[in-house]
């Protein structure tokens, strides 16, 4: 009786511990959510991500490493929603959600559309799910401590902007 006791017991403590933890306001992380959306041409696009920052840390080629699939933000999956069918860099992508995961390069990125939305981080990556990849160019732009997605309306693209690196994808609607 006492062993079933001290079980009940432990388990109480365990769910008043972890409790905390699963209600979390996921705007006091150390990542938090930012939203990004427009509309280029017909097209709603919306971009959920978590904004990760720098923190004076070194992050391509050092915390994200070139050449490796990322998770392009931090937490759960980034996700691309579009209402319409869209031309990304010349390719195709459905209307849909997608996550989105990248394989930073040097001077040119590889941009993945994958249709598991529901992932943290790139630990369970698939890349059977993958509807697109394509390739952007990256370049230098002034320093951007957090993470940031933009949607330009106005010049048809999907800016992603973070430390010194600008990745720059040409939206068709």
């Amino acid at each position: 009786m006492i062993m079933k006791i001290q079980h009940f017991l432990v388990g109480v403590m365990v769910l008043m511990l972890s409790t905390p933890l699963m209600s979390q306001d996921k705007t006091e992380r150390k990542s938090p959510p930012a939203t990004a959306s427009g509309t280029i041409g017909e097209a709603t696009i919306t971009i959920n991500y978590a904004q990760p920052s720098m923190r004076g840390r070194e992050i391509f080629g050092g915390l994200v490493p070139y050449e490796k699939i990322w998770r392009t933000g931090a937490n759960e999956a980034t996700t691309l929603e579009t209402n319409k069918e869209i031309g990304v860099n010349g390719n195709i992508l459905p209307a849909g959600k997608y996550a989105i995961f990248t394989i930073p390069g040097e001077k040119e990125w590889t941009i993945i559309f994958n249709s598991d939305i529901d992932q943290w981080g790139a630990y369970k990556y698939d890349e059977s799910k993958d509807i697109l990849r394509v390739k952007a160019k990256s370049g230098t732009h002034e320093t951007t401590e957090k993470m940031t997605f933009t949607v330009d309306e106005e010049k048809g693209m999907i800016l992603l902007d973070w430390a010194e690196i600008r990745v720059v994808m040409q939206i068709k609607a």
